[in-house]
């Protein structure tokens, strides 16, 4: 009996110049998205299962796609894991220091208690 060996489809990432202020935003607006950033804002890359929030693994899948989808998240496979890592340098690019402001007053809110 063989295997079949299921590759899963390349991960698409907007270019830098195709980043959208809105839609980065819109994906700033959730408290579990906003955990993640503020994870992989304190470490360069991560594997997807090691994020401290409580969400069902489709759950945590699907704020994936939205910031990987917004260009606030880089995504690679090595082996059998995802790993994922934060694209400060490319979001400082497109809005230089956006990211930090959000990530500070996000820390200033009583969400991030």
């Amino acid at each position: 009996m063989s295997r079949i060996s299921r590759r899963r489809a390349p991960l698409a990432h907007p270019k830098t110049e195709e980043i959208d202020l809105f839609d980065v935003l819109h994906a700033l607006s959730d408290p579990t998205r906003m955990t993640i950033v503020r994870t992989l804002s304190a470490e360069p890359e991560r594997a997807c299962g090691t994020f401290p929030v409580d969400v069902a693994p489709s759950t945590l899948s699907h704020h994936f796609k939205v910031l990987r989808e917004a260009g606030l998240i880089h995504q690679r496979e090595e082996a059998n894991r995802r790993l994922t890592a934060l694209r400060g340098d490319d979001l400082d690019e497109r809005f230089p220091g956006m990211l930090e402001a959000v990530l500070t007053a996000y820390d200033r809110s009583p969400e991030a208690r």
